[in-house]
């Protein structure tokens, strides 16, 4: 008589075994989001080189999103005042959180996707802000935002394949995004219409990014966000040279 097959024990480190360690390989200094930070910092520096924090009227003359400029044809606006900061405690704050959040969000979706991320969150975080709040409005925010929003969603939806050192991170990105927005319900001098924008373009965005930290990107999709990353930089262009007419 055959002696039966003695079952197989699942071991947490066997499912452990199916999932990818999405810290793993992650960098410190991730490159774009480095050279992103340096940008908002040499154009802060060149705002209060030109005297742009002296008055709401000298930063909307410097780019600042400004509902009745925007409405006379300036739409350049809605990209250029993401780039600006009304102060360095804006500026620093900002750039904590887009080190910190752009780590995540470069490692998932690679450089590409998170150039494109980055830009179309903070170009949605500026439409919103301008159809509540008639401005002037500065900052990365809602760009920022889009990276939270997008990160939030990148844990959620790939739970099953995501292995994290602490399962709570997304919890916490959840409650930082919800603290931040009822903050800014209570205070005039935070722009809300950026955050929620930013966050909700982010969500959206993420759901059709491919997570290039879980499997690399098919050549066909690779293809889509090229032309994506055209349209752009040449958006992003068109911005610096409006920009420069309108001063």
């Amino acid at each position: 008589m055959e002696t039966p097959e003695r079952a197989l024990r699942i071991t947490p480190e066997m499912l452990l075994g199916r999932r990818v360690d999405f810290e793993r390989r992650m960098r410190r200094r991730p490159p774009v989001t480095l050279a992103f930070i340096g940008v908002l910092a040499i154009v802060f520096l060149v705002e209060r080189w030109r005297g742009a924090l002296d008055s709401a009227a000298s930063l909307i003359a410097f780019g600042a999103l400004s509902r009745p400029e925007v409405f006379a044809g300036e739409f350049w606006r809605l990209e250029s005042a993401t780039w600006l900061h009304g102060g360095v405690n804006h500026l620093v704050s900002n750039a904590i959180a887009l080190f910190i959040l752009g780590m995540i969000c470069e490692h998932a979706f690679g450089r590409a996707q998170y150039v494109l991320l980055y830009v179309l969150s903070g170009l949605g975080g500026s439409v919103l802000s301008l159809l509540i709040s008639e401005g002037p409005s500065v900052g990365a925010s809602g760009a920022i935002f889009g990276l939270q929003g997008a990160a939030i969603v990148l844990f959620r939806q790939h739970r099953e394949r995501i292995l994290m050192r602490d399962r709570r991170i997304g919890v916490v990105l959840l409650v930082w995004a919800i603290y931040s927005i009822g903050t800014g319900l209570t205070s005039p001098f935070i722009d809300n219409g950026a955050h929620i924008g930013g966050a909700l373009t982010g969500a959206l965005l993420a759901r059709r990014l491919h997570p290039v930290a879980l499997e690399p990107m098919p050549p066909e999709r690779a293809r889509t966000v090229r032309r994506w990353l055209w349209l752009v930089c040449a958006l992003l262009a068109a911005t610096v040279i409006a920009w420069i007419a309108g001063r």
